[in-house]
């Protein structure tokens, strides 16, 4: 299946998996809500939180991407919803029942871990079984609920495969099929996708995404990739430091960052300070001119923004800049360069400009830009 195309701050309009329906989707008798509330962990030993003060709602059959840099405390997040670590403070509610106090045998997750974990000495009907026959399913049950799931992930013609055999992708629905078998309450995906190449990975995004809208179940996704994120979420946690940035869709995301990491973080933008005029624009440089999408503060001339390498394009009419970097993005060219000011942007080129060449930009058309500090 070929992965359909999505552009950042052009996302599905529609919002959620509670609406989906189709021909052969497993529909569960009722999704789960969860919440966190005030919740702080550290690790043993260690001295600084992992997570501080995490407070959000994930709402049912919502697909929920956390995302931030390394050891910000993502997978942290789901080994708590998972019970594999006791918060020191705070509670984590699933249909409004405080959890914290189950065992996690006794709470009804499915997780899938980055390196799948599965049993090579098995096919895959072994593999998708294994939990069900934890749980004493008999033979009739497990036979059953395996065919579902085997449907459900569309790997049915790999039933009597050795695991070992399969591809990447492959092994990736077979895990998800073993978590699900079970009628976790909430899936939790641990990067998925990480251990694929970079081609793959972008190819099979589609399909996961497609998968877990099937199966209708609460599901919490750590991803480092950005991408990735506002391609397939309802909506989305940037974390960073244990603590919570914002949580928001990806249209507002990346349209409305909360603050320069953010901004900087999910969509690749530079911060810079502009001059505020009269008639509500605000001034990069002498003769930059750009509107804005909020309401500019009376109390002051100077104003933090953030630009995007979308926002700006090569333009022989626009104001001078001194190319100091460029990047190839796959098809087309991320070019940084350097204003009068000193202030340093970036653009998009279809070639390579060399470094010290100087260039002419002008804002591309319909483009605001946001204003961080109101």
């Amino acid at each position: 299946m070929l992965p359909s195309v999505r552009y950042p701050g052009h996302h599905r309009s529609g919002a959620s998996r509670r609406g989906e329906s189709g021909p052969g989707m497993n529909k569960p008798s009722k999704a789960t809500s969860i919440d966190f509330e005030n919740i702080t962990f550290a690790y043993p030993g260690s001295s600084v939180a992992a997570v501080t003060d995490i407070t959000l709602s994930v709402r049912p059959a919502e697909l929920v991407v956390v995302v931030g840099p390394s050891g910000c405390g993502k997978s942290t997040l789901l080994r708590i919803v998972a019970g594999l670590v006791q918060p020191s403070r705070g509670r984590l509610l699933l249909d409004g029942s405080d959890t914290l106090k189950l065992p996690p045998e006794k709470r009804r997750i499915g997780w899938v871990p980055q390196s799948y974990a599965l049993f090579d000495h098995l096919d895959v009907s072994g593999n998708v079984a294994f939990g069900l026959r934890m749980q004493g399913a008999n033979r009739e049950q497990r036979d059953r609920r395996v065919q579902e799931m085997l449907d459900l992930c569309r790997i049915s013609q790999f039933a009597h495969r050795p695991v070992s055999e399969l591809s990447g992708g492959q092994r990736q629905r077979v895990a998800i099929a073993r978590a699900l078998a079970t009628d976790p309450r909430v899936l939790l995906l641990d990067e998925p996708l990480a251990a694929l190449d970079p081609q793959l990975r972008v190819a099979l995004r589609a399909d996961l995404e497609a998968l877990l809208r099937r199966s209708g179940v609460t599901t919490l996704f750590v991803t480092h990739d950005q991408s990735e994120a506002l391609a397939i979420a309802d909506r989305v946690v940037v974390l960073r430091d244990g603590r919570i940035e914002q949580y928001d869709t990806p249209e507002r995301l990346w349209t409305q960052p909360a603050n320069a990491f953010v901004a900087e973080f999910v969509s690749r933008a530079i911060t810079l300070k502009a001059r505020c005029r009269p008639e509500g624009t605000v001034e990069l440089a002498p003769g930059l001119i750009a509107p804005v999408n909020q309401a500019l503060p009376s109390d002051r001339d100077i104003v933090t923004l953030t630009v995007r390498p979308t926002d700006l394009m090569l333009d022989p009419e626009g104001v001078a800049v001194e190319v100091t970097g460029c990047e190839y993005a796959g098809g087309t060219y991320t070019v940084f360069g350097r204003l009068a000011t000193g202030a340093v942007v970036s653009f998009l080129a279809d070639a390579r400009l060399p470094i010290g060449e100087r260039a002419r930009v002008g804002l591309r058309h319909g483009t605001r830009l946001n204003v961080l500090d109101q």
